[in-house]
């Protein structure tokens, strides 16, 4: 049998390391693979916007302007998505919630910390 010329190991959890991250192999607590690309803060501001352009006319809420990694902001956009008990996606640096949700995005934003603005009317 060939032998797999891959990096990513299929193990998922270790008695000795415990869980293993599914992309590098490395254990959980050890692993990179999120702290890699950071975001540059678009000057210090969230902007929060709804979009529906390309969209069959259905309405986005767009968060953009956080500096955080990939891992930081799947984390604040899974907070975000259960503040509006909507789906959402983070794509390229950028959170999408399903529907137009931008005051209570703000309002999360705020409460974490965030200089948050609603762009749009």
């Amino acid at each position: 049998m060939a032998k797999r010329k891959h990096n990513r190991s299929d193990l998922v959890y270790s008695t000795v390391h415990g869980k293993m991250c599914p992309t590098c192999g490395k254990p959980v607590a050890g692993c990179e693979c999120g702290k890699k690309k950071a975001i540059p803060n678009a000057g210090g501001t969230v902007v929060v916007r709804r979009e529906t352009k390309g969209r069959r006319g259905k309405a986005v809420t767009v968060i953009t302007g956080v500096s955080l990694d990939q891992g930081g902001l799947r984390e604040l956009a899974k907070r975000l998505k259960q503040k509006c008990g909507s789906g959402g996606t983070v794509k390229e640096g950028v959170i999408e919630i399903q529907g137009d949700h931008r005051e209570a995005v703000a309002e999360q934003l705020r409460k974490e910390g965030y200089t948050a603005k609603v762009s749009g009317g």
